[in-house]
């Protein structure tokens, strides 16, 4: 009989041993990936409701026409919107080639006194590809054409 009682023992010893080590390797993969969760939000989203300054985001959509400023040294300014709010974006880096104004972006950055402070800055890679969400928040405001143009 105490045969019985030590592997009934031996075997809930394992079974609570298996359950903390799940525990912990799944706090030790989410304290890991804190940092490279970016969640993605459109103007408008990030007008509505403004982010922290300490969260990292993704924002995307079109430059807005007539914006694009570059400032003295690499900062440039420029507006990006969906057409239904626009956010003022500030970037103190190399823009992509094909950057420009009325041609969708994508920036990683925060959001600090109502300016999102972009470290990154991704540019459709030919004239025809937009990332998939810029073309939802357009969408969303009604002003992306199937032909894959903005509307004017």
């Amino acid at each position: 009989m105490a045969l019985r009682s030590l592997k009934k023992q031996r075997r809930i010893q394992v079974v609570a041993l298996a359950a903390v080590a799940l525990v912990v390797s799944t706090a030790l993969i989410g304290y890991a990936m804190r940092d490279g969760i970016n969640f993605f939000r459109s103007p408008s989203q990030v007008m509505e409701a403004p982010p922290a300054p300490t969260e990292t985001f993704r924002i995307g959509g079109l430059v807005e026409e007539g914006s694009l400023v570059r400032g003295q040294g690499q900062e440039i300014w420029f507006r990006v919107t969906d057409g239904g709010a626009s956010v003022p974006v500030v970037f103190g880096g190399v823009l992509p080639d094909l950057f420009g104004e009325n041609e969708g972006m994508v920036g990683t950055g925060r959001y600090v006194e109502g300016v999102f402070q972009a470290s990154e800055i991704l540019a459709k890679h030919d004239e025809t590809y937009m990332p998939k969400e810029v073309i939802d928040a357009l969408k969303e405001q009604g002003v992306y054409r199937e032909d894959g143009t903005p509307e004017s």
